[in-house]
C-alpha cells in the first residue's frame, strides 16, 4: 500500500511488513503460512498533519 502523506506503520497483525518511504509491503507471517483470497491484516500507523487513506495494490508471488 502507498500512503499519501508521512504515515508510518507502528504495528501490524496477520502479516509481516517492510516500509520504504510511504510504500508499505505486507507478506504472510511465518506463523500463518499462506492467506487465501479475502484474508485480511490490520495495522496501526503514526502520522502528523493530514491522514489520508492509503492506496492498496495486491499481487501474488
Amino acid at each position: 500500500m502507498t500512503f499519501p502523506g508521512n504515515q508510518t506503520v507502528s504495528s501490524l497483525w496477520n502479516g509481516s511488513y517492510t516500509q520504504s518511504g510511504n510504500t508499505v509491503t505486507v507478506k504472510n507471517a511465518s506463523n500463518n503460512g499462506s492467506l487465501g483470497a479475502g484474508a485480511s491484516f490490520g495495522f496501526n500507523a503514526n502520522y502528523s498533519g493530514s491522514n489520508g487513506a492509503p492506496t492498496a495494490t495486491c499481487t501474488t508471488g
